[in-house]
């Protein structure tokens, strides 16, 4: 995890979980005990890749609703999808 340089907003939350990391022996006990971490480094680096596609899927897929807005969920997902694919290295 050293090598990875977060964006700004999100270096707070990476030192933590790479502090959770360094404190917790690996195994179920660190997954239980950092997944809170883990979630919230993740949902902060893809809303920082692709933050219109992250909202959308947010607001479109945060509960049910009519077919309409279910297939503009998967839309959405979809192009998430495709947004941090344009990401990887």
């Amino acid at each position: 995890m050293s090598s990875f340089h977060p964006p700004k907003r999100c270096e707070r939350l990476h030192r933590a979980l790479t502090e959770c990391h360094r404190k917790v022996a690996a195994g179920p006990g660190r997954e239980a005990a950092c997944h809170h971490l883990n979630r919230s480094l993740a949902e902060c680096l893809v809303s920082s890749c692709c933050p219109n596609e992250s909202d959308a899927v947010w607001s479109l897929c945060s509960s049910g609703g009519t077919a309409l807005k279910r297939r503009q969920c998967q839309q959405a997902k979809v192009s998430l999808s495709d947004c941090l694919s344009s990401h990887q290295q």
